[in-house]
């Protein structure tokens, strides 16, 4: 239950559900409880008018008392259905109160871990896989609602309902109260003990679903790859043999529940003997009637439910604890990535550098060496290097995805950890590497920085990107789906969108992670000039291993394994015979050929 005190502060934000709820409880159980009385005095009342029915018998008083007792046994009839209706009305008021309280819950729940993972950095990313993190917003709230809901509904209809009817059975007689009682116990006992085991096997069982579903999304996602070399089988193979596990835990935890029920139906049904054998006593000795004894199996059968959900609800909240107990794992994770004064302006764009060193945390890659770099307000700033030597790590520092290990970032001379990270992020453009298109169309892709964007505006930046005659080419032009992750648009295709998309907003400050690997030299150079006019204004980093992408720069470095080996205008590396120079003549080369 630790784990599940998390839920507290909704219990009590929804506090009026469940105190609605409780009482309504209450209420359908007093309607469920006074039948079984009027049972007993409808045997007595046949026993009894049995008994002088037969004393008149051949009396012109026995028809009347006939229709006395007739009428009698109508209204005992009458008042119990009238009773079952009420019962019936406040068990639907239950349901209103408690199952839409759960609703409630899992709703602000989701909304809470949703919110949360969005606040995370990098980092926690890298070292989670998705599977995992959808897992525990849907599956672990799933069974975290079953608790909040039907569990506590159950759990608050055992109690009332036992306060209730062992109220009434004391009443009427103690030793045989106690005899029918004498079964729970043992039951509690054997509940506590199969209860241990399904806290392992359900913690087992969120563990493997998290690795199965992590599985089919990455099979999914990579789709065209796993075609493409042939491994439909093997894929196939990989995930029946993770689904037999998923089976085989969930049939062992199925093995383990379905003993409550037997063990719950022998008690009762001991309890039944035993209310017979000791009832039977009772009335030898004249203590009881027998519509006393009706009435206790009567009330021993109302328990029979609540028992019985005893063993389910217990399964169930403890399959929450251990639902809840993953999902606070990561609830409780805090981003270190936060601003320190929260300050919110507009940027003109200068970027500084200081001695930045920066260490990957989950892997513990030394990415960049003593890195320094100014660049001044409307400035562009080329970064060339080969695969890892640290270029995209610095994109990464540039929009705060990560924090330097040591040194320090500058923006307009002010430390970059103490602008409030909406309004910083809010004023940059960014196009990443790895191309990501939202499963939208065109249009919403382009807008998606800014959702209040004109039409004209994003044409516009479609046109810059040079892909507006592919876009009108489409049959539906800019209201084309593209697909998940843009699976309906080429390489270059994706690459262009995605530049649209960072030039639509008009960033203070331009980012462009390798982003015109895609394109053929031809295409490139016209999205280049069209990028001439837009990097007019503001500071741009273009980010590329081609020196080609490098020609609208006024300041280029080359940087190597993190360490910058070079430096200075185009005119002024080429001059130098060195990195640049070389890189230069082989990609100028390749390109003739």
């Amino acid at each position: 239950m630790k784990a599940l005190s998390y839920l507290n502060k909704y219990l009590v934000k929804y506090k009026w559900y469940l105190i609605w709820g409780t009482v309504f409880t209450a209420i359908s159980n007093l309607f469920g409880i006074f039948p079984a009385q009027l049972v007993r005095y409808a045997l007595d009342l046949v026993r009894e008018t049995l008994d002088t029915y037969h004393l008149y018998d051949g009396s012109t008083l026995q028809p009347a008392l006939y229709s006395i007792f007739a009428f009698s046994l109508l209204l005992f009839a009458g008042g119990t259905l009238a009773l079952a209706l009420l019962k019936g009305f406040f068990l639907f008021l239950v349901r209103q109160t408690l199952i839409v309280m759960s609703r409630h819950i899992e709703y602000d729940l989701k909304n809470e871990i949703y919110d949360h993972y969005q606040t995370l950095p990098l980092s926690f990313y890298r070292q989670h896989n998705t599977g995992d993190l959808m897992a525990r917003i849907s599956e672990d709230v799933s069974k975290v609602r079953m608790y909040v809901g039907p569990s506590i509904m159950y759990g608050v209809n055992l109690i009332v309902l036992f306060i209730l009817v062992i109220t009434y059975m004391v009443s009427i007689n103690a030793r045989l109260s106690a005899y029918v009682l004498l079964p729970l116990p043992i039951l509690s006992v054997l509940i506590y003990l199969v209860n241990n085991i399904i806290i392992r096997k359900s913690e087992e069982i969120q563990a493997s679903l998290s690795k199965m579903s992590t599985y089919v999304q990455e099979a999914f996602s990579g789709i065209r790859v796993l075609k493409a070399f042939v491994q439909e089988q093997q894929s196939a193979a990989r995930f029946e043999v993770e689904s037999d596990t998923y089976r085989a835990k969930s049939l062992s935890l199925t093995k383990v529940d379905s003993l409550f029920f037997p063990i719950v139906a022998i008690l009762v049904g001991l309890s039944n003997i035993l209310v017979v054998y000791i009832g039977g006593q009772e009335i030898i000795a004249g203590r009881l009637t027998p519509g006393n004894i009706t009435e206790f199996i009567l009330y021993v059968n109302m328990l029979t439910w609540p028992v019985m959900a005893l063993g389910w609800t217990t399964s169930q909240t403890q399959r929450a604890a251990a639902s809840q107990a993953r999902i606070n794992e990561f609830l409780n994770i805090k981003t270190n990535i936060v601003s320190k004064k929260d300050i919110n302006r507009s940027i003109q764009g200068e970027i500084d550098f200081r001695n930045v060193r920066f260490v990957y945390p989950d892997s513990g890659i030394v990415a960049l060496h003593n890195f320094s770099m100014h660049v001044k307000a409307g400035e562009t700033v080329a970064i060339l290097g080969t695969t890892g030597s640290g270029k995209t790590t610095l994109a990464n520092l540039l929009t705060r995805m990560y924090d330097v290990s040591s040194g320090e970032i500058r923006i307009d001379n002010t430390p970059i950890v103490d602008y409030n990270l909406t309004s910083l992020r809010s004023q940059m453009g960014y196009v990443p590497q790895d191309v990501f298109l939202f499963s939208e169309t065109i249009s919403n892709n382009v807008r998606f920085g800014r959702p209040d964007l004109p039409q004209a505006r994003v044409e516009q930046a479609v046109r810059d990107a040079d892909l507006y005659q592919n876009v009108i080419d489409f049959p539906e032009g800019f209201d084309t789906a593209v697909g998940e992750r843009g699976v309906t648009l080429s390489g270059g295709q994706k690459q262009r969108l995605s530049i649209a998309r960072a030039i639509a907003r008009d960033p203070r400050i331009l980012i462009l992670d390798d982003c015109l690997s895609a394109v053929d030299t031809n295409t490139e150079n016209i999205i280049l000039n069209n990028l001439r006019r837009i990097m007019a204004d503001r500071t741009s980093v273009i980010i590329s291993h081609r020196v080609s992408s490098a020609k609208l720069a006024d300041y280029i470095i080359m940087l190597d394994e993190g360490t910058i080996v070079e430096e200075g205008t185009q005119a002024e590396l080429m001059a130098r015979n060195g990195a640049f120079r070389e890189l230069y003549e082989k990609q100028l080369q390749t390109e003739e050929v």
